[in-house]
Parts: structure tokens; sequence; C-alpha cells
């Protein structure tokens, strides 16, 4: 069984969180991170996690059957909304900006959160962590009653030399990725449209388990899965493996060596 080790660097300064989107997924992951940023602080981590959201869309009604707003909160921010209440709530000193991720300078974050519902938005966000000097990067995802989350490190700068590098959601799964056309859905505008394609607590579920994920890893150093498959129909929980991916050089060799088997 393959072991996953955290960074030794990040033990020594804030961990730098960049999540992006603030949508059903987003907001309830958010809700969590502030208590494994007590729980580091209280086991001497020097600063515990720096946290940016960032989204582009403000609060609609249909927002608010499903995801942590309220009707008072329509038309505003939703990434500045959930770090203000954040920020009061636990006296942080989180950020919330209403931009995208091409908006962000790379070298502000060390994991970034992806909590997009399209692969148009995917594609940006692997596009812009593999031009980044990002550690980490964990997908987050879902259908209905279905979802995904994947921790990866991607093929940039600081990562594509390691001997054993954790593949990212759109090598393991580059159907999530691709411009067919499928997967590239508009906003649910009404309730009843939003708790079909999303029905309550999806989204917390697959929260939970991304938060005890990066628990694992920053609390306790080490993980041995990079993710999981959540079904809320049948009960199954499916852990993903850590799995690495070598070299390109070290691939291409490998796959020259004479008389050895693929």
């Amino acid at each position: 069984m393959n072991t996953y080790c955290l960074d030794p660097h990040l033990l020594k300064r804030r961990i730098r969180v960049l999540v992006v989107g603030c949508g059903g997924n987003g907001s309830a992951f958010v809700s969590g991170l502030p208590y494994l940023h007590q729980a580091l602080l209280a086991f001497d981590h020097p600063g515990g996690l720096q946290v940016t959201l960032v989204d582009p869309d403000t609060v609609s009604e249909s927002n608010c059957y499903r995801q942590a707003f309220c009707r008072s909160e329509i038309g505003l921010s939703k990434a500045i909304v959930l770090a203000h209440r954040t920020n009061l709530f636990w006296r942080l000193d989180w950020k919330g900006m209403q931009a995208s991720i091409e908006d962000i300078r790379s070298e502000e974050a060390d994991f970034v959160i992806g909590c997009v519902d399209t692969r148009k938005a995917r594609r940006a966000i692997d596009k812009w962590t593999r031009q980044s000097r990002v550690l980490c990067y964990l997908d987050m995802g879902n259908s209905a009653h279905t979802g995904q989350m994947i921790l990866g490190e991607p093929r940039n700068d600081i990562n594509r030399k390691k001997s054993n590098r954790l593949p990212v959601v759109g090598e393991l799964y580059p159907e999530i990725l691709s411009a067919d056309g499928k997967g590239e859905e508009e906003p649910s505008c009404s309730a009843a449209e939003s708790l079909i394609r999303q029905e309550p607590f999806v989204n917390q579920v697959l929260a939970i388990h991304s938060l005890a994920l990066l628990t694992q890893l920053l609390r306790h150093g080490s993980i041995t899965h990079q993710g999981a498959f959540c079904n809320l129909k049948n009960g199954n929980v499916t852990p993903v493996p850590v799995q690495f991916v070598q070299p390109a050089k070290r691939r291409r060799k490998a796959a020259t060596t004479p008389g050895e088997e693929r």
C-alpha cells in the first residue's frame, strides 16, 4: 500500500488554501475549515490555515434552498459573504474575492480546493495549477446523489520532477475535462431544478470526506488514499488508494527496457 507524506515545509508556516467555487460543495467545505484550523493550532502548528475564497457569482434565490445562503444575501458575492461570516464567528482573517481563478496570483496557494460544477471550470483550474507552484489540488464534484473527491499534485515546476507524484483528477479520469459539450450545464435557475440536480446533503457528505482527508494529511502527516467515491443512494464510500506517477523521462526509459512487461 502506497503512502503519501506531507511536505515538511508546511509544518513551519501558515498553510495557504485557495477554495475555488463557493456554491454547494464550496460553502459546505468552508464551514468545516475553521475546525481544521483550530485543530492545527491546538497541536502547535505555527499558523494554521490562511484561506482565500474565490467565486465570480452572486447569491441567487435558488441558492438559498441548497447552499449556505439566505434571502437577505441575494445579490451579494458568494465568496465575500462566506469569508465575512466565517471571520466574524471565528475571529479569523480569511479573504473572499468575487473573482475567477485566472485573477489569482499563483504564488498565493499551497492547496487548491476545486468546488466547481462544469468541465470548463475544471479545465481553468487544471491550467492554472499547472502554471503555478501549488503543491496539491483537491477536486470535488457530484451529481444528484453521487460524487467524488480526488487529491493530486499538479504537473507544475514544483512537482513534475518528483520521483513519486500524485496524479490529479484530470490524469486519473480525463473525461472530466473533455470539451465535448457534456457537463457544461448552466446553474439551476429554480429551487426544484436545483434540488433535482443535487439532492440535499450530497454536498455535505463530500465536504466531510474531503475535510477528513485533509485532516489526516495535515494533522498526521500522511495518507494511504487520495480520495473517494460516495453514493448516497446505496450508502457506499469507495476509497481511491494512493497511486503515484513517475517523471516523464523515467516512464519513457521504462517503456524501452527490453523484456519488460508494461
